[in-house]
């Protein structure tokens, strides 16, 4: 089986370059406009090879601006929640590859913890990767300053990614956090959506840190 993207960096940059051409060539579809720019999802944890890897597949294909938005942000947008605000929000993002706990404050992700999975089933998280994901988060929480944590805390945590339906990750992420957790509304497409809203209002991703470096 090809998996051009693995853990949500690109495993097979060939299958990769064919993934983008179908995505690039569905949206044409759609207008005969060219491509002035396009956003690129990464994950936090992507290294700078990792980057270029991914600027370099979509920049090739779309022949136009390739700018990448950290995954967590775009899903932040994408659900709703203030990025823009000094005070810090809590987001957790359960893929299927990666778990990814961030802070995000001024439009930035300002601390981030991440981890890649190996295994996931069709209830969600097996249960020592769940327990791992719940410390991961928990230790994000306890590293923040303490006028940051207060804010964060009270602003509670926001899941997204397949993995928010697990009500049993929600559940020890309540117990273990002792605040408010929920679970984003159809929160697998959370980054999609984050991703087509910073396209449709440029002032907004003009307020977020995008690279197009």
């Amino acid at each position: 089986m090809v998996q051009p993207i693995r853990h949500g960096m690109v495993a097979d940059p060939d299958a990769c370059l064919r993934l983008v051409r179908m995505a690039v060539r569905d949206t044409l579809h759609y207008g005969p406009r060219p491509l002035e720019q396009v956003l690129a999802g990464v994950p936090v944890a992507a290294s700078p090879g990792d980057r270029r890897a991914v600027r370099a597949a979509v920049a090739e294909i779309a022949g136009c601006e390739v700018r990448l938005v950290e995954e967590p942000l775009a899903a932040a947008v994408g659900v709703g929640l203030d990025v823009i605000d000094p005070r810090p929000c809590l987001l957790l993002d359960v893929g299927a590859g990666i778990v990814e706990a961030v802070a995000i404050r001024r439009g930035a992700v300002t601390d981030a913890v991440a981890l890649q999975l190996s295994a996931t089933t069709s209830a969600g998280l097996v249960a020592y990767a769940l327990e791992n994901v719940v410390d991961m988060t928990a230790g994000l929480l306890r590293r923040l300053p303490a006028t940051s944590c207060r804010a964060a805390r009270a602003r509670g945590v926001v899941v997204t990614g397949g993995g928010a339906h697990q009500e049993l990750l929600l559940r020890r992420l309540r117990a273990v956090l002792r605040l408010q957790v929920s679970a984003a509304p159809q929160p697998q497409h959370a980054t999609v959506r984050g991703l087509m809203r910073l396209c449709l209002q440029p002032a907004l991703a003009a307020g977020l840190a995008l690279s197009s470096r």
